[in-house]
């Protein structure tokens, strides 16, 4: 009982301060879909990048927007033995990236995203290469998902 009424009033909070689905009729995040079109990639974490953007919004052929971005990927040593051996290092990232208007050139929105993945170094070298593979890739894809969620959310206050 209480959490039904609890449910009603937070579904009319949400309507009261203007909130609309990224999805909705009012929402811009469908103007996204299939509209942007990402840098072309340089590098081996660059193609990871654009290939999670286009995963989530669909691959561009007549693009409405232009992604420019700069990705900087730094390791730390975390764990280090008596023997001063690395055993765990944290891959840190972060993605600059700016949205702009094909039609006019005019930049619509900009921000960075920032992140962090861990990889065990304990084993072999080739587990060790295939884990540092693997952050990599799982770093780059936790950027780009974070650009995507805050172009979703704030699509309504830039799409034309």
């Amino acid at each position: 009982m209480w959490l039904s009424k609890a449910l009603t009033v937070g579904l009319l909070a949400l309507a009261g301060c203007g909130f609309t689905p990224a999805y909705g009729p009012q929402g811009g995040g469908s103007v996204l879909q299939n509209s942007i079109l990402a840098e072309e990639p340089r590098d081996k974490p660059a193609f990871d990048f654009v290939e999670r953007i286009e995963e989530r919004l669909g691959p561009s052929d007549a693009p409405r927007f232009a992604l420019n971005y700069s990705i900087a990927v730094a390791a730390v040593n975390m764990g280090i033995t008596a023997a001063n051996a690395t055993t765990r290092i944290n891959l840190t990232g972060s993605v600059t990236w700016q949205l702009m208007d094909v039609a006019t050139g005019a930049q619509l929105t900009a921000g960075r995203a920032q992140n962090f993945t861990s990889y065990s170094v304990v084993g072999s070298t080739v587990a060790s290469l295939s884990a540092q593979e693997d952050a990599a890739v799982r770093l780059v894809r936790i950027l780009a998902d974070q650009i995507v969620s805050q172009l979703l959310a704030t699509s309504g206050q830039w799409v034309p």
